[in-house]
């Protein structure tokens, strides 16, 4: 049965049905029409360097191998073999010459194809081995090193799907003289959850972090400068980037990325040193006002977001309307020398990662609400989005429409662009059917 959408968020986007959060009908359609039909990010390109290199992850449940090609190009393939469903990988990450399903030893290519199969010499008959690859992700594209993915052939390039969003992104992404690579597998939590909680939390939900951080935050020179500077934008419906735009006459020191949290509260002249110099060249790389963001939480529909200040790629992955597997990848400017990095690590490990102080807090407000979520006879209470409704305008220097730090348009955004995709798709497959 199909859902109405209509009934879940309103007109306005104001208002979300506590459903769109517990639901298993919506959560089948989500699957179907969000994930089957948006770009999906998969993989970082500093994760690949000769052929062979892989990683295993997921577009919504469905698990993946993104692979290097012997042809040079990335390949990224569904990781169920095409003779009895079973994964033919099952590790993180690695090297590997074949993929090898552990029931009948059909070996896979890292570009997906089917190389040996141990029974054909003993069967008359040949197998088709070309028809019998592992099945490809039709859709793959990058943009800044950042991999995504499709299921859907038909979909708009990744640069039109990301839009205004593509400027927000290059003001973290080209501020490195080369780039920034990720550093290890990522950090992973099950969570008590749905998916889109912790998406919408760090589409711009900065006005938690006084509150739900108190014992940080509160009274901190960094919420003063959140309330001064800040503005939650949406480049596009869906997409969402929270920054901070500081003065012409800033600064490098306080600009620059990385000086933040630890480095802040203790600083290391080097430290100091090097981040200041690629703060001082990043006009050169992203433009006068992509030099003065100092960005604080950005997203990509559906579930791609990334928290500036603490340099970390974060992807929230699907398990049920109930359960969300989030994913937390540390990622460091490329060139960076080593004990920088190590400097730099802290900025990850101290607030989020495994026993970050900011990452529990998170996590347990995220079960809260959905526990709140499942609350019976609470039918005719649906969640309230409306702050700053109406106030969101355009900006001389910024793209999209921008609205104040505390403004919640980027989460209304996000849920008209989610039932938009809902009704669809929902629409789509009943004209197939009729």
């Amino acid at each position: 049965m199909a859902v109405e959408a209509s009934q879940l968020v309103s007109d306005d986007g104001c208002y979300i049905a506590r459903r769109v959060f517990t639901s298993a009908e919506v959560y089948q359609q989500e699957k179907q029409h969000i994930f089957g039909r948006s770009w999906l990010y998969l993989a970082h390109e500093s994760q690949f360097k000769q052929a062979g290199d892989f990683i295993t992850t997921y577009m919504g449940e469905t698990p993946i191998i993104v692979a290097l090609g012997s042809d040079g190009k990335i390949h990224a393939s569904v990781n169920s073999c095409s003779h009895r469903g079973l994964r033919v990988c099952r590790s993180d990450q690695g090297n590997a010459k074949r993929f090898v399903c552990p029931y009948h030893n059909w070996s896979f290519t890292p570009e997906g194809n089917l190389a040996a199969v141990p029974q054909e010499r003993k069967v008359i008959a040949a197998v088709d081995k070309a028809a019998l690859g592992l099945k490809a992700v039709p859709r793959i594209e990058s943009y800044q090193g950042l991999i995504f993915g499709s299921m859907n052939p038909d979909i708009e390039s990744l640069a039109d799907y990301l839009g205004d969003m593509r400027f927000y992104l290059d003001s973290y992404f080209k501020r490195f003289p080369q780039g920034v690579e990720v550093i290890g597998a990522p950090h992973k939590w099950l969570l008590d959850a749905n998916w889109k909680l912790p998406v919408e939390n760090q589409l711009g939900d900065v006005g938690h972090g006084p509150y739900l951080h108190a014992t940080l935050l509160a009274d901190s020179p960094a919420v003063d400068e959140i309330e001064r500077y800040g503005f939650n934008t949406v480049p596009k419906p869906g997409h969402g980037a929270a920054v901070r735009l500081l003065p012409e006459d800033s600064a490098a020191l306080d600009i620059a990325w990385g000086m933040e949290g630890i480095a802040a509260m203790d600083p290391d002249p080097e430290l100091v040193e090097y981040l200041v110099a690629i703060q001082e060249q990043a006009s050169e790389r992203i433009g006068p006002i992509g030099a003065r963001i100092k960005g604080l939480t950005y997203g990509v529909f559906p579930n791609f977001s990334l928290l500036w200040a603490n340099s970390t790629i974060r992807v929230s992955h699907p398990r049920g309307p109930g359960k969300v597997e989030y994913w937390s990848w540390w990622v460091v400017p490329k060139d960076a020398p080593d004990h920088i990095k190590e400097m730099l690590r802290l900025n990850y490990t101290n607030f989020f990662g495994p026993a970050g102080l900011l990452e529990q807090e998170d996590s347990d407000a995220w079960s809260a609400q959905f526990a709140g979520s499942n609350i019976d006879y609470m039918e005719d209470r649906p969640y309230y989005y409306g702050l700053g409704q109406g106030e969101e305008t355009e900006h001389p220097e910024l793209p999209g429409k921008v609205g104040s730090c505390y403004n919640e348009h980027y989460a209304r955004q996000f849920y008209l662009k989610w039932r938009e995709m809902l009704e669809s798709g929902v629409s789509e497959q009943k004209g197939a059917l009729s």
